[in-house]
């Protein structure tokens, strides 16, 4: 009896069965903000690497999330380049539907673009700063141009500009911190008549004042 008894209790301590004791099964959880799918990537295990490597725990958070886009990023290359066939001729036509999705075109975006393409770099990024289709740097989710052009310009279009600047907070040429306003002004948006005249997704706007830019602003999702 007791030679069981001691293998029963040699058993109940054995490395396997404490093994199998602590094999937990892997959850989804959120951490401040950050979704994670494996429980390694708790808080407790931020701060324990942070500590180990000397680093705040929000850069390790950000490190990982960074990875985890990168590797949704190629993802999404690989289907818009394989749905051409890989084919280098369609490299404009790749950089076009990325930037539609996108509203940019990020440097490591660029660079897994061509080595699926087989093309240089200095190819892609000679074609993504001729067109200005294309951007280089985060575009808002709503794009306001501002006509500057001669006939705007008579017509007090400087004014516009600076009510526009004013409602949104941001210069030519910025985009807004939330990434939801790009302001940008141009030469002529064809419809002289109208001046001045303020674009925002392709609906034209004649000499709107104050109220009515913020009103639009407002509107927007």
């Amino acid at each position: 009896m007791a030679g069981d008894k001691g293998k029963a209790l040699s058993a109940e301590n054995s490395p396997t069965k404490k093994k199998r004791g602590n094999n937990k099964t892997a959850t989804s959880k959120t951490t401040k903000g950050v979704h994670y799918e494996d429980e390694r990537y708790s808080e407790d295990a931020l701060n324990r690497m942070s500590e180990r490597m000397g680093v705040p725990a929000s850069q390790i958070s950000h490190m990982l999330e960074t990875l985890k886009q990168a590797a949704q990023d190629s993802d999404a290359i690989a289907k818009i380049t394989d749905a051409y066939n890989g084919d280098k001729s369609a490299l404009i036509q790749v950089l076009l539907q990325i930037q539609r999705e996108n509203r940019w075109l990020p440097k490591s975006v660029l660079i897994s673009v061509c080595e699926k393409l087989g093309v240089p770099i200095s190819q892609a990024y000679r074609i993504a700063t001729f067109y200005k289709a294309f951007s280089l740097t985060p575009q808002g989710r709503h794009g306001i141009s501002v006509c500057m052009g001669t006939a705007c310009h008579v017509r007090q279009a400087p004014r516009l500009l600076d009510r526009v600047k004013d409602t949104i907070g941001i210069q030519p040429g910025e985009t807004s911190a939330d990434e939801k306003f790009t302001l940008e002004t141009v030469n002529c948006l064809g419809c002289c008549a109208l001046g001045p005249v303020m674009v925002v997704d392709d609906k034209y706007y004649s000499n709107p004042s104050v109220h009515e830019i913020e009103q639009i602003v407002n509107a927007c999702e």
